[in-house]
Order: structure tokens, then C-alpha cells, then sequence
């Protein structure tokens, strides 16, 4: 028997227009309200047709737009020094890839974070985290691959699990020990892989440090074959993956992240049509990272005509990193994913929401404004979503909520 009980939450909030993001799209509703309960969404529609109800507080939010809140789903946030002298050495017209040769590049990184202790790397780190969050940010994954040993891996992922409990914001830990080849390891790449299948992704994952394994699959890093040994050995451990791919040159990264049902195929400025009928049938998304394109002055742009008509699910993200992508806002990749890729402003929002909530394996739980999920959100000063996306940088006005509370960065 039916008692019409009222609808219970801890807070009503009302009064904004609402971009929930559902299905992918803005998906809009107008003069909105949303019941929050236990730090989820219990109930979100017009407030015209808001049920009965019983609240704690009512939040009035006044007119403004509401967002989920915005999802960096590819981040090295973590590291040691910075490689402000190799932007001087490219913008002197030496490629990434000989900066690598040199000693340079991804390997410079390794040395400065293995010398740098947890206390520094943390105080570094949240800093960063900190200027993400400033601008609606709520949800950041976190990768390693700057120690290349057991004990430097460790202390990067014990950093990144540390900041999600230091900070308003659901840190993703990944393992990506399969980055460079370390010093030590010159020349026996072999040897490496298998320090990485049998030593390092075993050890850190039963102490419950990872939630997912990456590896860079290129000329300057590890080769398919490499790659698929990695992945072997994160299916063993029920880990899922990812990868870096096709980023300078077509590998054929992007068929093995199919193959491996992977979560994302990242960079992927030289992937094509193959590749993306093989993403789209594996529900592999393509992460997008415009801050490495710009900073690296790319001009192979990726193959988003093909990503549409296949229906590959887009994301976005920073890729912040100390050498290739020192990008310290999500809304920034947002702009240059628009006039340097050609996506939409509601294709660039959804990518750093719902898509990217994809590329993380979280959707059912982040990404977009829906019942049962939960209550992170943004609420915005703007005259509309686009805005979003319109501005060069810059600090917009922003309230930002986690798990239904409003925080501080």
C-alpha cells in the first residue's frame, strides 16, 4: 500500500538552471531543483514539479548555471624539479624526441622525483591539485611513471591517495611504471617489462595503490609487443588499462587498447578511422590532450571526423606534466580543444564531465547531474555552458560542491 511518504534529503537545492550533462549533451533543464541526500542526488527536475518534501537546509542558487563538477581525467600531477629549460631547447627548434636522447625529457623527471622526499613531492603536488580545484574541478586522476623502481612508484601512488584524502576531490591512482626506460635499465627494455609485470604492478596493487595500469606506447618508450605484456599482467590482477598511443607516430597502440577493452586510448593525434571503429566497438575512449599538442607545436591533428561518426566517446584533460604540458587549467584544455581541434563547446564540456568520467570507468557513479549519482557540482556566474569553453584562462566565478557540501580549494 502506497503511504505517499514526502521525500527525504539533506538539502534542496533550487532556483539554477541545470546542465546535467545526461546522455552526453547539455541536456538542459530550466528553473531546476535537485534533492541531495547522503551526498547524492535523490531527486532532480523543474522545480515546478518537485514532489513533497523534507529538508534540512534550501540552498537558493540564484538563476546560475549548474554543472557536474569537471573531471581531469589524464594528469602527472605528481613529480619532482620542472623542465622549464627544455621549453627553451624547443622553442630553439629541438624535438622532444631528441631531448629524450639527450638525457632529457621523461628521464630528467625520474631523477628529480626519485631525489625528492614524500613530504616535498605532497607539498608540490597539493599546490597544483589546489589551483584545479579552484575551478570546479572535483574528480583527478593521478598517474606515476616518474619513479621507474618499486620504492619511487610507491611514493608517487602513496602521494595521489594521500591528496584524495587531504583535499574535496576523488583522486584515481595509475600505475604507469611502463613510461620510460630508467638509467639502469639502458638498453635491456626486456628486463624492464618484466621488473614491471613481476615486481612493481604485483607489489602495488596488493597494497592497494592502483586503479588502473598505463604504459606509453611509442618510438621513444615501449613497443606493442611490450605494451601487451603489461596489459597481460593487469588482467591478471583485475586491474583495468589505459594507454598513451599514437601520440607521434601510428604504433598501434590504439588496436591494442581495443583489444584489451581498454578505458582509454590517450593522445592519439596519429590514430585513423581503423583505429576508431576498433575504439568504438570496444567502448575504448579517446582522451584528448590539446596542452601537449600546443606546447609540443603538433600539427597532426587527431582524427576527430572519424571519432564522431564512429561514435568514440571524447574526453579531455590537462595531461599536466612537468615537460610537455605544464597546464594548470582544465578550462583552458577546454578553449584549445575547441579552436585547435574543432569540437563544439558542448563536445569540449562533455569531455571534461561525463566522457571523462568514462575514461575513468566512474560514469555510473560521476560525471553528470542524474539520480544516484553524486552530488558534485559547479555552479556558475556565466551566461551560459559555452561560456565555458570561451574564455582564455582566467578565474570565473565558480561554487563548487563535493558529495553535496560546498568546498574550498
Amino acid at each position: 500500500m502506497e503511504t505517499n511518504q514526502p521525500l527525504a534529503g539533506d538539502s534542496l537545492w533550487r532556483n539554477c538552471q541545470a546542465v546535467t550533462m545526461r546522455g552526453g549533451g547539455y541536456a538542459t533543464l530550466e528553473n531546476a531543483a535537485l534533492v541531495i541526500r547522503d551526498g547524492h542526488i535523490a531527486w532532480i527536475g523543474p522545480e515546478a514539479e518537485l514532489p513533497a518534501i523534507e529538508i534540512d537546509e534550501t540552498r537558493d542558487l540564484g538563476g546560475r548555471w549548474l554543472t557536474p563538477g569537471l573531471i581531469d581525467c589524464h594528469t602527472h600531477l605528481v613529480f619532482g624539479g620542472d623542465r622549464s629549460r627544455e621549453f627553451e631547447q624547443r622553442l630553439e627548434g629541438v624535438s622532444y624526441s631528441e631531448i629524450a636522447r639527450q638525457g632529457g625529457g621523461i628521464v630528467s623527471s625520474v631523477r628529480a622525483t626519485r631525489e625528492a622526499d614524500f613530504d616535498t613531492l605532497l607539498a608540490s603536488a597539493e599546490a597544483r591539485a589546489r589551483l584545479l580545484l579552484r575551478e570546479g574541478v572535483t574528480t583527478l586522476e593521478i598517474k606515476s611513471g616518474y619513479g621507474l623502481d618499486l620504492d619511487s612508484e610507491r611514493k608517487m601512488l602513496k602521494v595521489a591517495r594521500t591528496l584524495g584524502e587531504r583535499l574535496p576531490v576523488t583522486v584515481r591512482a595509475t600505475c604507469l611504471a611502463a613510461h620510460a626506460l630508467p638509467p639502469e635499465y639502458r638498453e635491456r627494455g626486456d628486463d624492464y617489462i618484466e621488473l614491471v609485470c613481476e615486481s612493481i604492478l604485483p607489489t602495488l596493487a596488493a597494497e592497494g595503490l592502483i586503479d588502473a595500469v598505463d604504459g606509453f606506447c611509442e618510438g621513444i618508450a615501449f613497443s606493442v609487443a611490450q605494451m601487451r605484456r603489461v596489459f597481460d599482467a593487469a588482467r591478471r590482477l583485475g586491474l583495468p588499462v589505459k594507454l598513451h598511443a599514437e601520440q607521434l607516430s601510428r604504433l598501434g597502440g590504439c588496436q591494442l587498447a581495443a583489444e584489451f577493452g581498454a578505458l582509454s586510448a590517450d593522445h592519439v593525434e596519429y590514430a585513423d578511422s581503423t583505429d576508431a571503429r576498433a575504439m568504438a566497438k570496444s567502448g575504448t575512449a579517446a582522451v584528448l590532450l590539446p596542452g601537449a599538442f600546443l606546447t609540443l607545436r603538433e600539427t597532426q591533428l587527431p582524427p576527430v571526423e572519424a571519432f564522431r561518426e564512429q561514435g568514440v566517446c571524447m574526453a579531455l584533460a590537462t595531461d599536466l606534466n612537468p615537460g610537455t604540458s605544464p597546464a594548470l587549467s582544465l578550462r583552458l584544455m577546454m578553449n584549445l580543444a575547441c579552436t585547435l581541434f574543432r569540437l563544439t563547446p558542448e563536445e569540449a564540456l562533455a569531455g571534461v564531465t561525463l566522457n571523462a568520467a568514462r575514461a575513468l570507468g566512474i560514469a555510473e557513479r560521476h560525471g553528470s547531474l542524474e539520480v544516484g549519482k553524486a552530488a558534485d557540482a559547479a555552479v556558475w556566474d556565466i551566461s551560459g555552458p559555452a561560456e565555458l569553453s570561451y574564455w582564455l584562462g582566467g578565474q570565473l566565478p565558480v561554487t563548487v560542491f563535493k558529495a553535496g557540501r560546498e568546498v574550498t580549494a
